[in-house]
C-alpha cells in the first residue's frame, strides 16, 4: 500500500503531525509499537501531572489549618494515587485513539525502520510487512539516558517510567539529576513522605533556569525538607543489600546515603536504533538526526522531527515541528520555529516556567538591560491563595524595550508564561506590556509590576 505521508512514531510530535497532514487531504499512516500517544500521554507530561496533583492534594490537607479548616487523620494510599495516574493517561490514550479515526489515518502496529526507496517495514509478532510513502516522517522520540557506571535494573535503580509506577512507595530516595524530571518526582515523593535526597553535580538546581529561579527552588526544597546536594557527583550505587548505599562526592569530601531507591533522571537519548538510519543514509551527529529549519534530512523525502532532532526536548515542540513539517510538506509558506520563543515549564511546588535568555545569557550577547522582579509576597492574590513564595523576573532590552526573557517561579506560573510567549511573538516592547491591563486580583498581575519595576514605575512594592 502507497502512502502520501508515514509518520513512525505517535507521540506529540507524531500524532499532530500526522492528523495535521490529514486536515491537508494526505492519505496518511502513523507507525506505533506500544500505546498510541507515546511516552508523553502514557509515560510522561500526562500521568507525571496526574502524581503531582494528587501530591499537591494531599500537600493541601496537611495545611488545612492553614486555612481555617481541620483535618485529621489524612493518609495517602501510595497505589491509589498511581492507579488515578494511570487512569488519566490511558483516558488520554483513547482519546488520541478517537482522533486518529476520526481523520481517517490508518494505524499500523509494529516496528517500523525505514527502508530505501522511501519504503516503511513495520515488523509485527515476527512478521514484516513493507509499505510505500511520497513522504516519511521520524518521530521516534527518546528514553531515560543511562550513566555508564549507573545501570537502570527497574527496581533499585529506576528511571522515570519506573518511578510512576513503583509497587510501594519508598520511605527513602536518591534523585541523580535535578532537571524539570528530577525536580517534578523529588516534589512528588517528598510531599507523600518518601525521605528525598536530590544530587544535582551543578552550582544549582534546574541548571538551565535563570540562577535567581534556581536558588529561590533550592531554598523551597530545602524549606520542604528535601536534602538538596549541588555540586556533587553520585560515583557509584551499591545494591547489594537490601537498599541501596549511595556514594557521593562533594565539595567537602566523600558521603554515603543509604536508601531504598536510586532515580537516575540524568537527561533523555534518542531513540534511533534499529530504524534504519544506517541502511539509508540518513546523518546523524551527537546521538541526533540532522534536519534542515523545515525537518528535511539530507534523504528526500525523509523527515525528522521531535526528540530525535537537536532542539529543546518538550512536547509542545515537537508538535509544533510536525505541523511546521507537514504544512511545509504540502506547500504552505511556513515560517521557521524561533527557539528562543519557547517555553519551559517545570511542574514541581512551586512551579518554574521561562522564555527566552537568562539574565547572564542576556549579558553574555552584549545587551544593555532592564531588569524587573515582583515577589508574590506582595501580590493579593499569592496571599490569598496561602501560595506567597517565588517571583516574576522580566529581562528587558534598555534601548528598545524588547522583552529578552521572562523567568517565573510559584504557583500556577506554567498557566502565565504564555502571555509572554504572546508578546515575544508579536514583538511588543516593555511599554506595551507595561499598559495592557491586567485583571485583579490575579497572579498573573506579577507580570505588569515586574515590567513596572524595570521602569521604575512599580506601585506595588
Amino acid at each position: 500500500m502507497t502512502y502520501d505521508l508515514i509518520v513512525i512514531g505517535s507521540g506529540p510530535g507524531g500524532y499532530v503531525a500526522a492528523i495535521r497532514a490529514s486536515q491537508l487531504g494526505m492519505k496518511t499512516a502513523i507507525v506505533e509499537r506500544a500505546e498510541l500517544g507515546g511516552v508523553c500521554l502514557n509515560w510522561g507530561c500526562i500521568p507525571t501531572k496526574a502524581l503531582l496533583k494528587s501530591a499537591q492534594v494531599f500537600d493541601y490537607l496537611n495545611h488545612a489549618a492553614d486555612y481555617g479548616i481541620s483535618v485529621k487523620g489524612a493518609e495517602a494510599d501510595f497505589s491509589a494515587v498511581v492507579k488515578r495516574s494511570r487512569g488519566v493517561a490511558d483516558g488520554m490514550s483513547k482519546g488520541v485513539q478517537f482522533l486518529i479515526k476520526k481523520n481517517k489515518i490508518d494505524v499500523l502496529q509494529g516496528s517500523g525502520k525505514l527502508k530505501a526507496g522511501k519504503k516503511v517495514e513495520v515488523t509485527a509478532d515476527g512478521k514484516a510487512t513493507v509499505y510505500e510513502a511520497k513522504n516519511i516522517i521520524l518521530a521516534v522520540g527518546a528514553r531515560s539516558r543511562e550513566l555508564p557506571h549507573l545501570k537502570i535494573d527497574g527496581k533499585k535503580i529506576v528511571g522515570y517510567r519506573e518511578a510512576m509506577t513503583l509497587p510501594q512507595q519508598p520511605k527513602s530516595m536518591v534523585i541523580i539529576g535535578s532537571g524539570a524530571i528530577g525536580s517534578e518526582f523529588a516534589y512528588f515523593y517528598n510531599a507523600m513522605g518518601t525521605k528525598v535526597t536530590i544530587v544535582e553535580v551543578l552550582p544549582n538546581l534546574v541548571p538551565v533556569e535563570d540562577e535567581d529561579v534556581s536558588q529561590a527552588l533550592g531554598r523551597a526544597f530545602r524549606k520542604a525538607g528535601i536534602n538538596v546536594m549541588t555540586e556533587s557527583v553520585v560515583e557509584r550505587v551499591d545494591t547489594a543489600g537490601a537498599g541501596c548505599k549511595v556514594k557521593i562526592k562533594t565539595a567537602s569530601g566523600v558521603e554515603t546515603i543509604e536508601c531504598d531507591v536510586v532515580l537516575s533522571s540524568v537527561g533523555i537519548a534518542s531513540n534511533l536504533e534499529n530504524i534504519g538510519l544506517e541502511d539509508v543514509g540518513v546523518i546523524t551527529d551527537k546521538g541526533k538526526i540532522l534536519v534542515n529549519e523545515f525537518y528535511q534530512t539530507n534523504i528526500p523525502g525523509v523527515h525528522a522531527i521531535g526528540d530525535c532532532v537537536p532542539g529543546q526536548a518538550l512536547a509542545h515542540v515537537a508538535s509544533a515541528e510536525g505541523i511546521l513539517c507537514v504544512e511545509h510538506m504540502a506547500g504552505h509558506h511556513v515560517e521557521p520555529i524561533n527557539y528562543n520563543n519557547i517555553p519551559g515549564c517545570t511542574y514541581c511546588l512551586p512551579e518554574i516556567a521561562s522564555v527566552g535568555y537568562t539574565e547572564k545569557q542576556a549579558r553574555e550577547k552584549g545587551y544593555e538591560l532592564k531588569i524587573g522582579k515582583f515577589p508574590f509576597t506582595a501580590s493579593g492574590k499569592a496571599s490569598a491563595g496561602g501560595n506567597k513564595d517565588g517571583f516574576v523576573k522580566i529581562i528587558f532590552d534598555a534601548k528598545y524595550g524588547e522583552i529578552l526573557g521572562c523567568h517565573m517561579i510559584g504557583a500556577n506560573v506554567t498557566e502565565m508564561i504564555a502571555e509572554i510567549v504572546v508578546a515575544r511573538k508579536l514583538e511588543a516592547t516593555g511599554h506595551e506590556l507595561l499598559k495592557a491591563i491586567h485583571p485583579h486580583p490575579t497572579m498573573s498581575e506579577a507580570v505588569m509590576e515586574a515590567t513596572a519595576a524595570a521602569y521604575g514605575e512599580v506601585i506595588h512594592l
